[in-house]
């Protein structure tokens, strides 16, 4: 059960070759329509002109001498997007300053008001010394902001004035540029298996078999035995059963006497199930040792999303991840949608200690799990709240942790703490607990308490 550093396909491609693939008869069977993958458009920013030139409502941002420098684009027509972020060359560059933008929405073409986008500023990715780092370049970036479906855009970026007599306004980041993503259509529906015959007749002759890639077959293969290959979802268990299959998982490393407080397991929704493009991320998977602590994160890409459409937010923002912030894979570990449902993040299989990047400086040794949207002035729902503790219950328990307990986490570097100290952390901690930043919203951070207990209490622990 416990997890190991890998950064090769490993054991997940070893399980992928032991377990056969239902391929089809091509005289019987067809290949299942595939969704169209999503898309990013990359605009650079440029220098923007006084007031004068700018669109109604917009206040002057000239940057003439002793002004902060603005940069954005005037509004303009583009290819359909659903999730905005701005991006810039350097990771390690602080964006220091606002950056807005407004869209026109597909459905009512009209403008919607200008919306702040949340600079992140290094606080949501890899370590330093973590393997992604040195794999592709990593770029700074703001939080992804979910619009829905949108053809039109306006971006402003000013710097942050400087105060009047200490110093000169600060400089944007070079290499500014605006991500404008479109998820792609929902994964096609799997097959009922139903009247699908050649002939009609339910024999299952000609059923229409779903793809799976290699890529596909080797996130799947993560989660084997606790889902089959190619499963949309992770079934709930309750307490017992979540307990033999964590023994039964783990060939025999655990026992009932060794882990007695796993908590039940919830239903996940795996990364075949929200639609994720296997080939975007990067093969293999990177796993740490062990989990001691889950991080709660906000994804801070607003709450103007209805349930239905999760899968979709979840696959921008793995694009805007892994395309546009160059990490290697998605970087929570887990998400929850405000319905409260759990969904697979970062592959490597649920089950185990898959290394992060959500929690710049410990993310070796944790798991991140963030809830969609932005709770700074807004309250999470309940059912989200709730599948937190579900969540952190089971998972925790896997690894024998109390989540109203304590732990110790080694610093890989950050703002807050320096690379090699030990820090005392809740076994549930916000995102702010191990980095200078607003993450998860003072509203999601205030029900952490809460989150602990019930966590506790669902493992049945005293």
């Amino acid at each position: 059960m416990r997890g190991f550093l890998a950064s090769s396909i490993g054991v997940a491609t070893a399980a992928v070759l032991a377990l056969p693939l239902a391929l089809p008869t091509p005289a019987l069977a067809e290949t299942a329509p595939v969704a169209p993958a999503g898309s990013t458009q990359s605009l650079p920013l440029v220098p923007l002109g006084p007031s004068a030139t700018r669109a109604p409502g917009v206040p002057g941002m000239s940057t003439s001498a002793g002004r902060p420098e603005t940069q954005g684009l005037t509004p303009r027509e583009v290819k359909t997007f659903s999730l905005v972020g701005v991006i810039w060359d350097d990771a390690t560059t602080e964006l220091n300053g606002r950056v807005q933008v407004r869209t026109r929405s597909t459905r009512t073409a009209t403008w919607s008001d200008w919306q702040d986008v949340e600079t992140h500023n290094g606080d949501h990715a890899a370590d330093p010394d973590a393997p992604e780092r040195g794999s592709r370049p990593i770029r700074g970036a703001t939080a992804p902001l979910w619009v829905g479906e949108s053809d039109g855009v306006e971006v402003r970026v000013q710097a942050e004035p400087g105060a009047p007599t200490t110093r000169a306004p600060s400089r944007l980041p070079s290499g500014l540029r605006i991500e404008l993503v479109d998820p792609g259509a929902e994964p096609p529906a799997e097959p009922d298996g139903k009247n699908t015959g050649a002939d009609g007749d339910g024999d299952g002759k000609g059923e229409v078999v779903p793809a799976l890639t290699m890529e596909t077959a080797e996130s799947s293969a993560a989660n084997v035995p606790h889902a089959s290959l190619g499963a949309n979802e992770i079934s709930a268990l309750d307490k017992a059963d979540s307990t033999a299959d964590a023994i039964f998982a783990s060939d025999g490393e655990l026992t009932a006497a060794a882990a007695p407080y796993i908590g039940p397991r919830p239903r996940i929704v795996t990364r075949k199930g929200w639609g994720a493009d296997e080939k975007l991320r990067e093969s293999g998977f990177v796993y740490t040792s062990t989990v001691k602590a889950a991080f709660v994160h906000h994804s801070a890409s607003g709450n103007n999303y209805a349930c239905k459409e999760a899968p979709a937010v979840l696959r921008s923002l793995y694009r805007y991840h892994v395309v546009s912030n160059g990490w290697r894979d998605f970087g929570y570990n887990f998400a929850v949608d405000k319905c409260g449902t759990v969904y697979e993040g970062r592959a490597g299989g649920v089950a185990k200690a898959v290394l992060g990047a959500h929690t710049m400086g410990f993310n070796t040794n944790s798991m991140g799990v963030a809830v969609l949207g932005t709770f700074t002035s807004s309250a999470p729902p309940a059912a989200a709240v709730d599948a937190v503790a579900r969540l952190t219950a089971w998972k925790l328990g896997l690894f024998g942790r109390d989540p109203r307990a304590k732990t110790t986490l080694t610093s890989g570097g950050g703002n807050l703490y320096p690379k090699g100290r030990n820090v005392s952390m809740n076994v549930i901690s916000g995102h702010r607990d191990g980095f200078a930043t607003q993450c998860p919203g003072t509203k999601l951070y205030g029900k952490l308490g809460t989150t602990r207990t019930t966590s506790a209490k669902l493992q049945g622990r005293p």
